[in-house]
């Protein structure tokens, strides 16, 4: 077959529209909030032979580097796979992010019986049997105290009907059952809708025509990856960002290093994550999956958005990990119970950072770390509704985007591995689901990273209780390390949290918590701010003005750190800006970077 540009575009878009159906079905009739709003969800295509294809708008940290490794798994378990057939699947020590992320996964099989194609969906869970009701084990010294159900490929649908046996157990397992049960019909109708839209597809164009269609995508994704690196200069950086204290982890905390090496002649990037420490007594270690992700993540971060996250595009990039890593591959049975956040955003922040250091005009900042109480796992029982239980992750105000060389950060990123596909909950929607009064939710002045471009500015959030206790659980980062900037920018303000109980007493929390928020009390959550891109003296004094007018800076933090003086109307006073810049330059200097911490 010629190759035929306008049939691959619109083969392209067809096949991005059935994963997109998958997730609009997935979202649409899950039953958790953190799915149904905040679409904590992802889908994919793989070939038959496990090669990504397409992940449309999923969660880079679900689909980038996983999904291949599970579909082998079903095929190693399951060597005849037949129509109708479904598999749960949520081991991390067999492709799998984090036992949290539950996925279904449905072989495509022709009219003849021949295995096509396989359609994943996954839907993190905020309670997956943990011996504590939360998505988080973050103090966990093994798996077994996790006390998470784990299934490696394990089948629950033949000749499309539902095997009770593993619903049952479940159900024995889970604490609020019905919902859990929701979620998981949502994940098989996701798949289903994949399969059906799958099938009539390759009816319609032909299963070979269709099969050759997928190589030239890959082939597509691998020369726009060549392309976007052969652009780029050549070089070789490591970087190190730095994970707070937990419990079992050293009171220094966990460095993070990643050693990035760009080669344009051959077009290809290598990333190195073996000189990190081995694998820790809690629940902070990344799955492979995760690791592969998080380190993807950071480069796919730095190279645009024109190049499509499928097996072809990966190729170019060797990412090399060791066995018993805190960022590598564990060995059962070590806990990753955390493995989607808290390092993999530390490590993806590492590539971002390691990049910059190669070269102006490349990479990122360090975003701002997350997971504090306005990310907390909430559990407890609603008197408003009979006194039934609930349980449900909250993402009520992440900010924390890093600057880069171009442009500010993204003020609504969230979890640098989620990509702001992880969208932030409606206040209404909480506090209509759950006894959550949401009192405060707004952006703190002068917490950015400065610089050339600034990182986000960090969240305020004081959150309450309407007539109930509620249980908050979290795992916290960004305390005691704050966001760095790079190429002379400077570090975001740092994350903190407290609680005011009805008292008056104050309670400063650590950045593991566990505690009930009675009604009368109420938790502050401080959000860490993105890190700075570039020297601050360097930001254009209109932007600066800008950011004064909104109220994300403040006049006296205009003139101090970025060397910008207003005049009484807000107005840019262009000459005594020229000379406080000139100034500052000729001291050797920059100015004062108070109100942003550093790491």
């Amino acid at each position: 077959m010629s190759f035929d540009p306008t049939r691959f575009s619109i083969l392209a878009r067809r096949l991005d529209g059935i994963v997109h159906k998958m997730q609009a079905a997935l979202i649409r009739t899950s039953r958790s909030g953190v799915i149904s709003s905040g679409h904590d969800c992802s889908c994919c295509l793989l070939s038959a032979d496990s090669e990504l294809v397409t992940v449309a708008d999923s969660i880079p940290i679900h689909v980038m580097v996983g999904p291949d490794d599970m579909s082998r798994a079903m095929h190693a378990y399951h060597p005849v796979l037949k129509r109708g057939d479904a598999f749960l699947h949520n081991s991390p020590y067999h492709g799998n992010s984090h036992a949290a992320d539950l996925s279904i996964l449905v072989p495509v099989i022709d009219d003849d019986g021949i295995h096509r194609f396989t359609v994943l969906s996954k839907a993190h869970q905020a309670d997956i049997g943990n011996a504590a009701p939360t998505t988080y084990m973050p103090t966990a010294r093994d798996v077994y105290e996790e006390g998470a159900l784990l299934f490696p490929a394990v089948k629950v649908e033949e000749n499309y009907e539902t095997i009770d046996d593993i619903v049952r157990m479940c159900r024995m397992r889970i604490r609020v059952p019905e919902q859990w049960h929701g979620d998981f019909i949502a994940l098989l109708g996701a798949a289903r809708v994949g399969e059906r839209e799958m099938l009539a597809l390759g009816r319609e164009v032909g299963w070979d025509a269709l099969e050759e269609y997928i190589g030239t995508w890959l082939d597509y994704g691998d020369s726009m990856m060549a392309e976007a690196i052969a652009g780029l200069p050549a070089g070789r950086a490591t970087a190190e960002t730095r994970h707070d204290h937990f419990p079992g982890t050293p009171e220094a905390g966990v460095p993070i290093r990643a050693t990035v090496e760009i080669d344009p002649v051959e077009q290809r990037i290598s990333v190195d994550i073996t000189d990190n420490p081995d694998c820790l007594p809690c629940g902070l270690n990344l799955s492979e999956a995760c690791a592969r992700s998080a380190a993807l993540v950071g480069l796919f971060n730095s190279l645009g958005q024109n190049i499509p996250a499928n097996a072809g595009s990966i190729r170019r990039i060797d990412v090399k990990l060791r066995e018993n890593c805190v960022v590598g591959i564990p060995r059962h049975p070590t806990s990753v119970s955390v493995a989607t956040t808290n390092i993999a955003d530390r490590l993806a922040s590492a590539v971002h950072c390691a990049m910059a250091k190669i070269a102006d005009g490349i990479g990122l900042a360090e975003a701002g770390s997350t997971e504090g109480p306005g990310g907390a796992v909430i559990s407890g029982h609603d008197p408003r509704s009979g006194n039934k239980p609930f349980v449900n992750q909250l993402a009520l105000g992440d900010t924390g985007g890093p600057a880069g060389p171009r442009e500010d950060g993204w003020l609504t990123l969230g979890n640098v591995c989620t990509a702001g596909f992880w969208l932030m909950d409606s206040v209404e929607i909480d506090e209509l689901n759950f006894p959550l009064l949401v009192h405060e939710r707004r952006l703190v002045p002068d917490t950015e990273g400065a610089g050339r471009h600034r990182g986000a500015p960090g969240c305020r959030m004081r959150l309450g209780t309407n007539g109930a206790d509620v249980r908050m659980m979290y795992a916290s980062d960004g305390t005691q390390n704050a966001a760095q900037g790079v190429r002379g920018g400077a570090a975001g303000a740092s994350a903190g949290q407290r609680i005011e109980r009805s008292d008056g007493r104050l309670e400063e929390l650590p950045g593991v918590g566990d505690f009930v928020l009675s009604p009368g009390d109420v938790v502050v959550c401080d959000t860490c701010g993105g890190g700075g891109y570039g020297l601050p003296l360097e930001r254009d004094p209109a932007r600066v003005q800008r950011d004064v007018a909104a109220g994300l800076v403040s006049r006296g933090r205009a003139q101090q750190v970025y060397g910008v003086l207003l005049d009484q109307n807000g107005a840019v006073d262009e000459p005594g800006t020229s000379e406080l810049r000139q100034t500052c330059a000729q001291a050797n200097r920059s100015p004062d970077m108070a109100g942003s911490t550093a790491p």
